[in-house]
């Protein structure tokens, strides 16, 4: 797609550090990482966002997802890994990326400060979850 950013790393129009190359899926440095280490993983194909992935792509993209997390351990000596995406909200670029971050216990990263809130009773509780069932049933 003209004008993105990971379409033109994909395309070698742009420079990017290369750690993985299928014919679905391309991993490489996030040029901004929270750790060294940072991998970013797309689809070859434009895809805006989890919610367009294919069903066909879904195995390549998270196997990718994966393998790197197994690998970040033995290339870094990294304890595990911080495996996320995001949907729209906070994804600064438009087009479906996973992000694999090496992670070791004391490593600073101290999570997300989310707002918290609760439900009201049992009964809210309840009427959300079946509304999300109903809407999964559709």
């Amino acid at each position: 797609m003209e004008g993105c950013l990971f379409c033109a790393i994909v395309a070698g129009e742009k420079a990017a550090q290369f750690v993985l190359q299928t014919p679905a899926v391309v991993g490489f440095l996030d040029a901004r990482p929270v750790f060294k280490g940072h991998v970013l993983l797309v689809p070859r194909e434009h895809i805006d966002t989890l919610i367009e992935l294919p069903d066909e792509l879904m195995p390549d993209l998270f196997g990718a997802a994966r393998s790197v997390a197994a690998a970040v351990k033995l290339a870094y000596g990294a304890q595990g890994s911080f495996v996320a995406l995001n949907n729209v909200v906070s994804q600064s670029v438009p087009h479906l990326h996973v992000h694999v971050v090496p992670r070791t216990k004391g490593d600073g990263l101290r999570g997300f400060f989310w707002p918290r809130t609760k439900y009201a009773d049992e009964a809210e509780a309840a009427d959300y979850a079946d509304r999300l069932r109903k809407a999964l049933d559709e």
